[in-house]
């Protein structure tokens, strides 16, 4: 199942759901990925700068991977309404 995101807040939203889908806490996911609940909270937030490293920790844990594709020519609300 692929997903869009195109900003900070977007990839955290995506995480959060895959995480929560499993049943995990933000301190299992963090234990999985190598990290401590405080840098999963930062991620699924998207308020702050975020590691592109631990955003990868987190994507494997999660077994999911990341993927960069051309921009569609959707309009900005068509992809917010994903959200």
């Amino acid at each position: 199942m692929a997903e869009l995101a195109r900003t900070p807040r977007q990839i955290g939203t995506l995480i959060q759901r895959a995480r929560k889908k499993r049943g995990w806490t933000q301190s299992q996911l963090a234990e999985r990925a190598g990290l401590r609940q405080a840098t999963i909270s930062v991620i699924e937030t998207g308020e702050t700068s975020a590691r592109l490293e631990s955003i990868l920790a987190v994507l494997a844990a999660l077994d999911l991977e990341f993927r960069v594709d051309e921009r569609s020519k959707g309009r900005g609300e068509d992809i917010e309404a994903l959200f």
